[in-house]
């Protein structure tokens, strides 16, 4: 009985997966104005729209905390004032994850604290329309965002990067898109 509820339910997921998700957001398209939260504030009336100015850099990862993604951010965190250099406004980390994970897991890559702003995509709304949503319910429960990064102007989208093994870094890694700049 158990394996049947779990098949069910892993269905769904993937249902639910392929049903968000959206076309891949693509050069031209416009970030869509879906609210989200920033780590630490998780109450109703804090989601926002990300306010999108100048030139920005929006890093999508599978999961707080988890190994890959956890060596991945560090490089933006500590390469903050290269990407300012290259006239990046800001740079956004986005899961689809709680604000609360998302606090926590920020304070312990950046315990001195840092510029980087980490985002709640808490229902996975934004990653959805953004195109960037995949069934990760195997290892991480439920619909995940893909490894991504978005270089937008403005809430144009500039360039879109995709790993095609979310369980990787190559293509989005920090060095590889400050060279992109």
């Amino acid at each position: 009985m158990t394996s049947v509820i779990t098949g069910a339910a892993q269905a769904l997921h993937s249902a639910a997966a392929a049903a968000l998700s959206k076309a891949q957001v693509k050069p031209g398209d416009v970030v869509p104005a879906e609210k989200v939260k920033e780590a630490g504030n998780a109450a109703p009336d804090a989601a926002f729209p990300l306010k999108l100015e100048g030139k920005n850099v929006i890093v999508g990862v599978p999961g707080a905390f988890t190994g890959t993604c956890t060596n991945q951010v560090p490089g933006y965190i500590q390469k903050y004032d290269q990407f300012q250099a290259k006239g990046v406004n800001e740079i956004y980390i986005v899961a689809v994850n709680d604000a609360f994970v998302l606090k926590a897991w920020k304070d312990q890559l950046a315990p001195s604290g840092t510029p980087v702003k980490f985002i709640a995509d808490d229902q996975g709304i934004l990653t959805s329309k953004l195109g960037l949503l995949f069934d990760a319910s195997p290892l991480l429960g439920a619909p995940r965002s893909k490894r991504y990064v978005i270089i937008t102007e403005g809430d144009k989208v500039v360039t879109v990067t995709v790993e095609p093994d979310p369980s990787v870094v190559t293509t989005t890694a920090a060095d590889a898109i400050l060279a992109q700049l």
